[in-house]
């Protein structure tokens, strides 16, 4: 209070200031003329009124030409905003105005991917004889990735679903690997975690050249450059995931195996197997009466409505004339886990070697529980984004090697230059070319 009265008397003695002191000397001027004064005095009151008045002018035009111009550039910006949450809010929507809705999915009735397939493996065989130039004599693998249709709700997570993907277009690059990024939700009540069933199926049926179809989550990257997939290992079966036997069939964990990267063979088994696989997933009451079962049946498992992943280990421990064609694979890390994982890339740098692909250094480190693109998850957002920079910098690396550059650090988005260039390229490129390990 003090300092707002001493304030407010200055702002009173400069504005009276002003008028006394012009007064006192005028008045000094006509002393000598007493007759003079009182019409003196007149003109100069008429003098400063005038000038009152137009200064009082001057500041209300200056002001209303402001305040309307402000006002202008805040409904300008006002606007901006409500136009971009309305396109945001009506790209973020499942729904088309356009498109009539969906007839009421029966419960009752079994859900279908699609028309039974049961002669496929005769179909492709047919179709590869008839197209040689897709026969190289190896077994060719798409890996098919993706991220919703619709913008994060953190922009930020954009930004590093851009990161995930070219991390694994990396990768595929290097290993000789065709690569599909999809964003469109090919079922409306496949949606979430089930999406991938749709896909790995049109996949299987619109490219018969590939033998294999390779689905990775969007959170998931490959931290191992090097590491090959030892697919020959695979000869006998036609599913792999990351898994463990004792988990599955001792304990019935709903974490017994992880199908954030999972492998599936082109043939009519894989389309069965997704054929028993779908009935848990419509949206709506099936999912969450499955749920219930599911929460039930596997040990740990939270209430929360059918993942695709817990329905898996359901159908394989409750049918297991699948097993025999499923190998559970833990000897690298097809799945690896990000928090046992992302504080210890130094160590691994120091320790050990890229091409091992286990816990030394592992194959794929997957961000399981982060969801910066949503508004939920079951850690800090900003531990996950800081864990995804580590993870995305540790492999990148792998990648700069061979054009003499390297991070600045794990954290840190520059680089630097570890090398000097020289007159014979070409040592670099037998030395460090990640290709030329691979064969």
């Amino acid at each position: 209070m003090g300092h707002e009265s001493q304030t407010a008397q200055k702002r009173s003695g400069a504005a009276g200031g002003f008028l006394p002191t012009t007064t006192s000397k005028l008045t000094g001027r006509s002393s000598s003329g007493l007759t003079h004064g009182p019409q003196i005095k007149k003109t100069f009151k008429n003098f400063k009124v005038t000038i009152l008045c137009g200064f009082i002018t001057i500041l209300v035009l200056r002001g209303t030409i402001g305040v309307g111009n402000l006002a202008s550039g805040e409904a300008k910006n006002q606007n901006l905003i409500e136009e971009t949450n309305r396109i945001l809010t009506e790209i973020r929507s499942d729904t088309d105005p356009s498109e009539p809705e969906d007839p009421e999915f029966n419960s009752n009735l079994t859900y279908s991917l699609g028309p039974k397939i049961s002669n496929w493996n005769q179909q492709r065989k047919i179709w590869l004889q008839s197209n040689p130039q897709f026969s190289n004599g190896k077994a060719r693998s798409l890996l098919v990735t993706g991220s919703p249709p619709s913008p994060c709700e953190n922009p930020i997570a954009d930004h590093y679903f851009l990161k995930f993907i070219k991390n694994k277009i990396d990768y595929c690059r290097i290993h000789g690997i065709e690569i599909i990024y999809n964003m469109a939700n090919l079922d409306k009540k496949l949606t979430g975690y089930w999406a991938k069933l749709p896909l790995i199926r049109r996949f299987m049926l619109s490219h018969p050249e590939m033998e294999w179809i390779w689905w990775m989550d969007s959170d998931a990257l490959f931290t191992d450059m090097e590491f090959q997939i030892p697919l020959s290992k695979y000869d006998s079966y036609n599913l792999i995931v990351h898994g463990y036997p004792n988990l599955m069939f001792e304990e019935k964990s709903w974490t017994a195996l992880n199908t954030g990267s999972i492998l599936f063979r082109n043939c009519q088994w894989s389309l069965d197997l997704l054929d028993a696989w779908a009935p848990m997933g419509p949206k709506g009451l099936v999912r969450d009466e499955a749920g219930k079962i599911l929460t039930a049946e596997l040990k740990g498992r939270p209430e929360f409505e059918a993942d695709d992943q817990s329905a898996l280990i359901y159908l394989l421990i409750s049918q297991k004339q699948w097993m025999e064609k499923v190998f559970l694979e833990n000897s690298y890390y097809l799945h690896g886990y990000w928090t046992g994982l992302v504080d210890r890339y130094e160590e691994m740098m120091e320790k050990y070697h890229p091409g091992l692909g286990d816990e030394r250094w592992p194959f794929v480190t997957h961000f399981v529980g982060c969801k910066p693109c949503g508004s939920y998850g079951d850690y800090p957002v900003e531990r996950c984004l800081k864990s995804m920079e580590r993870a995305f910098n540790f492999a990148d690396n792998l990648v700069l090697k061979l054009y003499g550059f390297r991070h600045s650090g794990l954290l840190s988005p520059k680089i630097r230059r570890i090398r000097n260039e020289t007159i014979t390229p070409l040592e670099f490129v037998d030395q460090f070319d990640i290709r030329r390990s691979v064969h």
